[in-house]
C-alpha cells in the first residue's frame, strides 16, 4: 500500500517556478531519498508533502486519505478537521532541530502526545523515556536543548517526531548542520528504523547512506524529477546526463 501518493504537484514563488509537475509515491515500509542540486527544489518539496506550503496544482494523499485534489485547474485542500487528521500520519524532522528551547528534552518529546493527541500523561511519559532510551539519551530527560550536541537536539527531534506514532516520517536535509562525527550518529539511528520498517522520505546530500539504506532514490534537478529507481541504477549507473554530472561533482 503506498502511504503517499503525490499528482502533478506544482509550486511557484511569484515568476520562479519552483516544482514543475512533481509525481511519485512512497510505499509502506519504504525509504525513498531525494537526491540533488540546491536549488533543485528538493527542500520545497518535502515542505508541500509535510503542508507546510500550499500547492499552486497537484494532487496528494496520504494513507488512502485524499488531502488535496484538483479542480477546474485549481488544487482544493479538504476541511480543516480532515486535514489536521491527516497531518497526524506522518512526522517531520528538520534540518536544524526546532526544538523548543525553553523546554526539557521529556517536555518537548511529550507536549504534543499530551495536549494534541489527548492521550494519557503517564503513558506518554513512558515510551518518551524508552524512546530516549532508545536514541541512546536515556539520561537526558531533564536537559534542555542548548545543553545538548548538535546531534543529542536531533535525535530528541526524531524521538519528538516518533511519540506523535506517526505512519510515515519525512527528513529535510537531517545531517546538514552536523559535522561528520555527529553525522554519523544520526545515519546510524535512520537505519535503525529502516531496519525496523519505519516508512521514510529523506531529503539527503549523503550520497552513501542513500545507497545503502534507500528502496528507492529520486534525483531532483530544475524543480523536475530527472530519474529516479533503486539505489544501484540512480547512483551506480544512471541513465540521466545531469544525474551523472551531480553525482561526479560530489566525488571531485
Amino acid at each position: 500500500m503506498n502511504l503517499l501518493e503525490v499528482k502533478n504537484v506544482k509550486k511557484s514563488f511569484n515568476d520562479l517556478q519552483v516544482l514543475k509537475d512533481i509525481s511519485m509515491s512512497v510505499a509502506e515500509g519504504e525509504v525513498v531519498s531525494i537526491l540533488g542540486p540546491s536549488g533543485s527544489g528538493k527542500s520545497t518539496f518535502l515542505r508541500c508533502v509535510s503542508m507546510l506550503e500550499t500547492i499552486d496544482g497537484g494532487e496528494m494523499i496520504y494513507c488512502g486519505k485524499t488531502a488535496v485534489k484538483e479542480q477546474d485547474g485549481k488544487p482544493v485542500y479538504v476541511p480543516k478537521a480532515e486535514l489536521k487528521e491527516i497531518k497526524h500520519s506522518f512526522g517531520l524532522v528538520f534540518q536544524n532541530f526546532n526544538l523548543f528551547p525553553h523546554y526539557s528534552v521529556l517536555k518537548n518529546i511529550t507536549d504534543a502526545p499530551i495536549h494534541v493527541l489527548k492521550r494519557d500523561k503517564d503513558e506518554v511519559m513512558q515510551e518518551a523515556k524508552a524512546l530516549l532510551e532508545k536514541m541512546g539519551l536515556a539520561d537526558k530527560g531533564g536537559c534542555y536543548p542548548y545543553q545538548l550536541s548538535g546531534g543529542q537536539q536531533q535525535r530528541v527531534a526524531i524521538a519528538r517526531a516518533l511519540a506523535m506514532k506517526p505512519k510515515m516520517l519525512f527528513f529535510d536535509e537531517p545531517t546538514s548542520a552536523l559535522d561528520p562525527e555527529l553525522t554519523a550518529e544520526i545515519l546510524k539511528v535512520l537505519k535503525e528504523l529502516a531496519a525496523s520498517k519505519m516508512t521514510m522520505l529523506i531529503v539527503t546530500h549523503e550520497i552513501d547512506f542513500a545507497r545503502s539504506v534507500s528502496n528507492h532514490v529520486v534525483f531532483m534537478d530544475g524543480g523536475v524529477i530527472v530519474e529516479q529507481g533503486k539505489p544501484q541504477d540512480v547512483i551506480d549507473n544512471p541513465s540521466n546526463e545531469r544525474t551523472r554530472a551531480f553525482l561526479k561533482k560530489l566525488e571531485a
